[in-house]
């Protein structure tokens, strides 16, 4: 696994009508859960009468955490629906909420679960969704004679400079592509001045 989907822009609000009630839906980039609780809580003061905030999201690449909310509906009749959605979309670092406004007739678990089902497919439809590769982070240590020879592995290999120290002994913090990774470290052994090692995000 080289890449992964995912949102880097708040989606369009869509709306969904069912015999009444209305669905709105929107679609967030996420991290963090502390994210997720934002986006939530800012929903809740904006559509403030509203009766359901159903929701699912998942962040992560390799490594990855989910949860659904039914927020008062039926067991599993909105969260595992939204949630289903992002699966078939494979994507991560998302979270899609949508707000129910009761119409005064009930739909029934079947009926929410295609509500719900249908307004979450609608608001990934509205999304702008990217494919980004997975980037790993490194460290590369050089003495700085060889500034010049790791600046040009830098460039062929589209590696992103996060921080640098450049003094007699230089350390640079880099994120290099996931798919270019065995390639770069073959390229540094044969410098054998240069150090790369791996770091844990």
């Amino acid at each position: 696994m080289f890449s992964y989907n995912t949102i880097i822009a708040p989606s369009k609000e869509v709306l969904h009508k069912e015999r009444g009630s209305k669905f709105y839906g929107l679609a967030f980039p996420v991290k963090t859960n502390i994210e997720v609780k934002n986006a939530i809580k800012n929903l809740k003061n904006k559509h403030s009468s509203a009766g359901h905030f159903c929701y699912a999201y998942k962040y992560g690449i390799e490594k990855t955490y989910y949860r659904v909310s039914d927020d008062g509906e039926p067991n599993n009749s909105a969260g595992l629906p939204i949630y289903g959605q992002l699966e078939a979309y494979k994507l991560t670092n998302i979270l899609i909420v949508i707000v129910r406004y009761f119409g005064g007739t009930k739909l029934g678990v079947g009926g929410l679960i295609s509500a719900y089902k249908t307004t979450a497919k609608l608001t990934l439809e509205s999304s702008q969704i990217k494919t980004l590769d997975i980037l790993v982070p490194c460290k590369l240590s050089f003495v700085y004679e060889d500034i010049s020879k790791v600046m040009r592995v830098i460039k062929k290999h589209q590696i992103i400079i996060k921080s640098q120290r450049l003094e007699m002994e230089c350390e640079v913090l880099v994120l290099a592509k996931k798919i270019n990774l065995d390639r770069l470290i073959i390229t540094i052994a044969a410098f054998h001045q240069i150090k790369i090692e791996i770091l844990n995000d």
